[in-house]
């Protein structure tokens, strides 16, 4: 369905390293160097340059990079379909996750799920949480993707062209490294955060954020925000390694091993549902009228 030298690829640029690639993918160095050589030769490109801390993108590589992940996802979603295809007697709900996006809350709901819907079928489908990701498959929900469970409001909703459908309300919380001082407490005081860097992703992404924002900015401005454009694992990372504060949920405790997330006494949610299509398939409809179900139950 697609070059595999792109996965190889990909796996070099994450590494920085022909040798340390060869070792994720258990093969030769020259076997690595080899498939790069000819991804390069087929493609009329360079996309490395060694460098004296290792290999370093050129900027078609860069380019690449992202351009790779969306094939190589989009492939494995057309499989998908076509094994789809050929079991229409089985209602298969197609559930995206990623690490921002876990799984887990129909996970926890599955047993009585599975009692109002004997014939349905989850299929987790994993993808890469980047900015181009997210925009392609919240615009495309229905297509090789069902339902994303996540945060949302419907400033979210509309700049997404997707439907939500609530489970619970997640109260607003802080993330912070293990070995900041904040971490020794169980529950935070937004006077904790006094002298502390907080990232809140920026204004319009959601309501219910701006109006943690707006309160901080009235009443704490001994609190400093730095505004972030979109929740991926880099900036769980950039949080870890700076020593920031980050806005997350409860139910992100497991994205950040190094991260530990704590309540806040400001009593602010958020949201926290199934992301859908706007007209969503029969089998989709039925299913998350089930689970609206069992969540009143």
């Amino acid at each position: 369905m697609y070059n595999p030298q792109l996965e190889t690829f990909l796996c070099v640029a994450a590494c920085s390293s022909f040798n340390k690639a060869a070792e994720k993918l258990y093969i030769s160095p020259p076997a690595v160097i080899k498939q790069i050589n000819l991804l390069e030769e087929s493609l009329g490109l360079q996309l490395f340059v060694r460098t004296h801390r290792g290999l370093a993108l050129t900027e078609a590589g860069k380019s690449l990079v992202q351009d790779a992940r969306y094939i190589i996802q989009y492939c494995k979603d057309s499989v998908t379909r076509a094994k789809n295809a050929m079991q229409k007697d089985e209602e298969i709900i197609r559930i995206g996750t990623s690490p921002m996006t876990p799984a887990q809350v129909l996970v926890d709901l599955w047993p009585k799920l599975q009692e109002e819907c004997p014939n349905t079928k989850f299929q987790l489908v994993p993808f890469d949480n980047t900015p181009e990701n997210a925009r392609e498959i919240l615009a495309n929900l229905g297509r090789n993707i069902d339902v994303v469970a996540g945060i949302f409001d419907e400033t979210m909703l509309n700049l997404r062209q997707c439907a939500g459908l609530e489970i619970s309300r997640e109260p607003i919380c802080c993330a912070v490294s293990i070995h900041h001082k904040l971490a020794k407490k169980d529950r935070l005081t937004v006077r904790d955060l006094y002298g502390e860097k907080l990232m809140l992703i920026r204004r319009d992404w959601s309501h219910y954020v701006d109006l943690l924002r707006d309160e901080l900015w009235k009443n704490h401005p001994q609190v400093q925000i730095i505004d972030f454009d979109f929740y991926n694992m880099e900036v769980f990372n950039q949080c870890e390694n700076n020593n920031c504060i980050l806005m997350a949920v409860p139910k992100w405790q497991y994205v950040h091993p190094l991260l530990k997330i704590l309540p806040v006494d400001w009593g602010y949610t958020i949201p926290y549902g199934l992301l859908h299509a706007p007209v969503p398939s029969p089998a989709v409809k039925k299913f998350l009228k089930t689970v609206e179900k069992t969540v009143k139950l």
